[in-house]
C-alpha cells in the first residue's frame, strides 16, 4: 500500500515514515498543506491513504481534506493529530475523514487503521488469498508455498500480494511501480523486473508469475 504523510512536524512526520516502512509501506511525506494537496491533485489516486495532520501551516488539514472530499479523491484520509477532545473528533469526522486518531498514539495501532483503510481503498480482495498451494496473509505480511515460508522482501511482497489481487488480470509494470514504490523510486530503473526474478526464484516451481508481452505480468 501507499501511503502520504502531512505533517509541519518534519522529525514526527519522518519517524512515522520510518515505521511504516519497516511495516512494508511505500510513503510519501508532506510538510504543509498546500504541497499536500499539489502532489494529490497532481497523483491523488496513487495513494491508499493520507495521513493528515489538522494543525498545517498555509493550507490549514481541514481545508486539505475537505478540498479532497470535493474533489472525489479515493485516497483515505486518516486525521492523526494533537486535537484529540470528542468535539474535534467529531468536527473530523464531519468533514470527511475516515478516521481520527488522537497524539500521543500507539503505533501498532496506527499500522494497523492504515491498513484497514487502505483495504476499503480499493475493491475488496480476502486477507487470505490462495493461488494453488501459494498462501499469501495480508494481515500477518506472511507468504507460504506448499508449505515453505518465504522470505520475501518488502517490495517482494507488495508485487505478490498486488498481483495476486488482481484475480488474473495483467498488472503493468508501471503500475508496479505506482503502487508499490515511493516517490523516490526512478521510472526508467528495472527495479520491478529485478524484483519480479528475484520473487520469481524464490517461489520456486512450478511457475507462478507470467509475463504477459505489452501488458505487464499475471498470476
Amino acid at each position: 500500500m501507499r501511503v502520504l504523510i502531512v505533517d509541519d512536524d518534519e522529525e514526527m512526520a519522518q519517524v512515522v515514515a520510518v515505521g511504516l516502512r519497516r511495516a512494508q509501506m511505500a510513503v510519501d511525506v508532506a510538510f504543509d498543506g498546500t504541497e499536500a494537496l499539489e502532489r494529490l491533485g497532481a497523483d491523488g489516486d496513487a495513494y491508499d491513504v493520507v495521513v493528515l495532520d489538522r494543525d498545517l501551516p498555509g493550507t490549514h488539514g481541514d481545508e486539505v481534506c475537505a478540498a479532497l472530499i470535493a474533489a472525489g479523491c479515493r485516497s483515505r484520509i486518516l486525521m492523526l493529530t494533537a486535537a484529540g477532545t470528542a468535539d474535534d473528533i467529531v468536527d473530523g469526522l464531519g468533514l470527511g475523514a475516515d478516521d481520527y486518531l488522537p497524539k500521543p498514539f500507539d503505533f501498532p495501532v496506527l499500522v494497523a487503521r492504515i491498513a484497514a483503510l487502505a483495504r476499503r481503498a480499493h475493491p475488496a480482495v480476502p486477507p487470505v488469498m490462495r493461488h494453488g498451494d501459494l498462501l499469501v496473509d495480508s494481515a500477518r505480511r506472511t507468504a507460504v508455498r506448499a508449505g515453505r515460508a518465504l522470505a520475501l522482501t518488502p517490495k517482494e511482497f507488495g508485487v505478490l500480494e498486488l498481483l495476486l489481487a488482481a484475480g488474473g488480470r495483467a498488472v503493468s509494470a508501471e503500475e508496479l511501480l505506482e503502487r508499490v514504490w515511493d516517490e523516490a523510486a526512478d521510472p526508467f530503473t528495472s527495479a520491478v523486473k529485478i524484483t519480479i526474478s528475484r520473487l520469481r526464484a524464490k517461489l520456486g516451481a512450478p511457475p507462478v508469475i507470467e509475463t504477459v508481452a505489452r501488458s505487464g505480468y499475471r498470476i
